[in-house]
């Protein structure tokens, strides 16, 4: 039997293409009957749009592919807990459930800062699981951010060195 944990690490696999080009490295599958019917990674900075989260570029997709913005039945996975935005989009694609890797303490919608999926007067209902694989991704998001720090140091020196020239 298939379980979370694999799906997961496809959603891992895509924060690393997101790493790759220098996105913050979230990934997202969106599976039905067994298959990923979506896949996105953020692309937000090398797209200018605020939008194209993992999750929304997966949803996109997995509506492509079934024809269809509904998607009743399926599951998104996520290597981190979804923002507002991306829980909104939960709710309208009517996801039937949503796997995530690690919290995100400071914008996460789905229990970190509120739920938005079990929001009273929402038409749709989400069930949510996090913690898959929470420690592989958090490692992968703190690699990340300490290599973009250790980045903008280096471009801040090398910028103060031609400036003293």
């Amino acid at each position: 039997m298939i379980n979370d944990e694999y799906w997961m690490r496809y959603a891992l696999a895509m924060a690393q293409c997101a790493a790759l080009e220098n996105e913050i490295p979230v990934g997202a599958v969106v599976v039905l009957n067994q298959q990923i019917i979506g896949y996105g990674w953020n692309r937000a900075i090398s797209q200018h749009d605020a939008t194209a989260h993992a999750e929304i570029m997966a949803i996109r997709r997995a509506g492509q592919t079934v024809g269809n913005y509904r998607l009743l039945e399926a599951t998104l996975y996520v290597a981190l807990e979804p923002c507002f935005m991306c829980a909104g989009a939960l709710i309208h694609s009517r996801l039937k459930r949503v796997v995530y890797a690690a919290q995100d303490t400071k914008t996460g919608a789905v229990g970190s800062m509120l739920n938005l999926l079990q929001y009273p007067g929402v038409n749709h209902f989400v069930m949510a699981e996090g913690g898959c694989l929470a420690d592989t991704c958090s490692q992968l998001l703190s690699d990340f951010f300490r290599y973009r720090r250790w980045q903008q140091k280096n471009i801040k020196q090398c910028k103060q060195a031609f400036d003293k020239r």
